[in-house]
């Protein structure tokens, strides 16, 4: 397993160099907008530089393809988007890092559990009081389940679960309280760090809502017109649910998920409309495939232009997040040069050359730790109508579980969950605010687990470094004191009361703890994460990138993403909530129309 490092001009690494200075002496987001994005620019070049590290890819493949559909849709378990390496990104396999290889071995057995995660769990995480995020709305918390459950997963074992100890005083009712392991690579490399496969593909390309088997994915589909099933509730029939009920996305599926998957499989059917109409000439498979492609992109678009200005709404950000889409010249500027070669960067990503900067495309296992978002789940939920905002029901976190969905729906229209949603504040990414219904999750199998203790340990298993350690390895100033670390005297000796050492904080908890820049949601130093792997999410994939084409997408498919955006899908099926929606900007950040503004919570 090694690094495959590519050559940079002079250009680019003095650029990179002063950048860096730049932002260690002064910090990107107390620069200028136009300042500020030249600096992330070069920081982006240097971390591309600097830490993308190959794992190689576990033996066994996938056979041949059976015909050439594969050259203009995607596979299902992720094979051949890439066509000279077709097993790139598919199932199976490994994460990639980056963190420096010789730094991701895990530590040893007693470290792994020192602190204890439960104590962090109990005296550092607990929501005491909810603490909101007042940018955002709740639909924001959703959506992020809703792409996670796309881009990774771990699988567990049963054999041989951590065992971590418990005070006299914890409640906990199994002792000592048991975490699975996450499942070691099949074909592990003997001479380098322990290494970890996907259970779903490295690319952004939605099989949460088209399903990750063979089995799943036929029986989400009708047979007719491309289109996918959805019984009278708006929800994938109870025979297909029934197929996925012991998958782990299944077992953590409730009524927020539910209105997002519910959302685009109706958006992918009137994308088969729409293109029906246009290709009469079209079969059922094409239908699909084509929908596909487009719902896929244009979830990737939402993400970009919307959920992500929202959670950091700084306006560099905001700026630089438009920009990997448009590009810096814009969408009506960048038409001026459509006859010229793309550049992405004047143009964006969609579009233009493929690019893997000589590193094998897959997601990386610190990308997975600074996604660890559990905070943004408040524990209650009130439902209003949107029609008045009246209160309809409240509900705790458990009773829109899996298991409730469907009573949930039966209850309220969907649009009533949606506009509750988006009237309601998440929690923020910060401490003591962890949903504590989640840390006592009851799973409809019976078993109950702490997932706050559950995310420090998975950070600390898969030999993600400790906070100050990742900070030096993105060249970042590591912290010198706990009250260096947060701006709380309170939580910095609450920090330095567990850990003692400034160099034994866990990963999670200082990007918790740490201040955040004006209008953003989660930390500068997982920002960082942000800045390399959102563009390289988009530019590794060739169906974002050289196959983004009129060819591919059908002219009325490229059209369908380029209009689109997340407030136009929401209205196109749900139009009763235009009046909702007027006047928000982003359907990610809350819902205050103005008939509504007067009611309170």
């Amino acid at each position: 397993m090694a690094k495959k490092s590519g050559p940079a001009t002079s250009a680019t690494t003095l650029a990179s160099w002063l950048a860096t200075r730049i932002d260690r002496s002064v910090g990107w987001s107390r620069l200028p907008t136009a300042f500020g994005i030249a600096v992330l620019i070069g920081l982006r070049n240097a971390l591309r530089a600097d830490n993308l590290f190959d794992t190689g890819r576990a033996p066994g493949g996938s056979p041949p393809p059976e015909d050439a559909a594969y050259l203009s849709a995607r596979t299902l378990d992720g094979t051949y988007n890439n066509l000279e390496h077709p097993l790139m990104g598919s199932v199976g396999s490994r994460f990639g890092r980056n963190a420096p290889l010789a730094q991701t071995f895990p530590e040893s057995s007693e470290q792994l559990l020192d602190p204890n995660p439960r104590l962090i769990s109990r005296r550092l995480l607990t929501r005491d009081e909810f603490i909101p995020a007042t940018t955002l709305n709740v639909l924001a918390a959703a959506w992020i389940q809703f792409e996670v459950h796309d881009w990774f997963s771990h699988n567990t074992v049963e054999a041989e679960p951590w065992t971590v100890p418990l005070d006299g005083n914890d409640p906990w009712p199994q002792r000592p309280m048991q975490i699975r392991r996450t499942a070691p690579d099949p074909c592990p490399d003997a001479s380098g760090p322990p290494t970890f496969v996907t259970q779903d593909t490295h690319w952004w390309d939605g099989s949460q809502v088209y399903g990750g088997t063979r089995v799943i994915a036929d029986a989400l589909r009708t047979g007719s017109g491309g289109t996918l099933r959805l019984d009278g509730q708006g929800l994938p029939p109870a025979d297909v649910e029934a197929l996925a009920s012991t998958s782990e996305t299944a077992v953590n599926f409730w009524v927020g998920l539910a209105i997002l998957h519910s959302l685009f499989m109706r958006e992918h059917n009137a994308i088969c409309e729409h293109l029906a109409a246009c290709h009469p000439e079209m079969s059922d498979q094409e239908l699909y495939d084509k929908a596909r492609l487009v719902n896929t992109a244009l979830m990737a678009k939402i993400h970009t232009i919307d959920w992500t200005p929202a959670i950091i709404g700084h306006p560099t950000t905001v700026f630089a997040m438009n920009s990997n889409w448009s590009g810096i010249l814009g969408e009506r500027l960048g038409n001026l040069f459509r006859r010229q070669p793309h550049n992405a960067l004047l143009r964006g990503i969609p579009g233009s050359p493929t690019s893997l900067h000589n590193v094998p495309y897959s997601l990386t296992e610190e990308f997975v730790a600074v996604y660890r978002m559990h905070p943004l789940i408040p524990d209650r939920f009130v439902l209003r109508s949107a029609s008045d905002d009246s209160v309809i029901a409240e509900h705790e976190l458990p009773d829109l579980a899996v298991q409730h969905v469907r009573t949930r729906f039966s209850e309220t229209s969907i649009e009533n969950i949606i506009y509750s949603f988006g009237r309601a504040n998440p929690g923020a990414l910060t401490l003591h605010n962890f949903p504590r219904h989640l840390q006592r999750l009851e799973r409809p199998d019976g078993s109950i687990l702490d997932l706050a203790a559950i995310d420090v340990l998975r950070v600390r298993e898969r030999g993600v470094p400790r906070y100050n350690e990742f900070r030096r390895m993105l060249r970042l100033r590591p912290v010198s004191s706990f009250g260096e670390l947060t701006d709380d005297p309170v939580v910095a000796k609450e920090l330095a009361a567990i850990y003692g050492d400034v160099e034994r904080v866990d990963l999670m908890v200082g990007l918790y703890a740490e201040p955040k820049p004006k209008g953003f949601g989660f930390s500068d130093t997982a920002f960082r994460i942000f800045v390399l792997m959102a563009s390289r999410r988009l530019e590794s994939d060739r169906f974002f990138t050289t196959d983004f084409r009129p060819q591919i997408y059908t002219p009325e498919g490229i059209a369908w993403v380029r209009d689109n955006s997340m407030r136009s899908v929401l209205l196109r099926h749900f139009p009763s909530l235009h009046a909702a929606l007027d006047g928000v900007a982003n359907p990610f950040a809350p819902w205050t129309p103005v008939w509504a503004s007067g009611s309170t919570e």
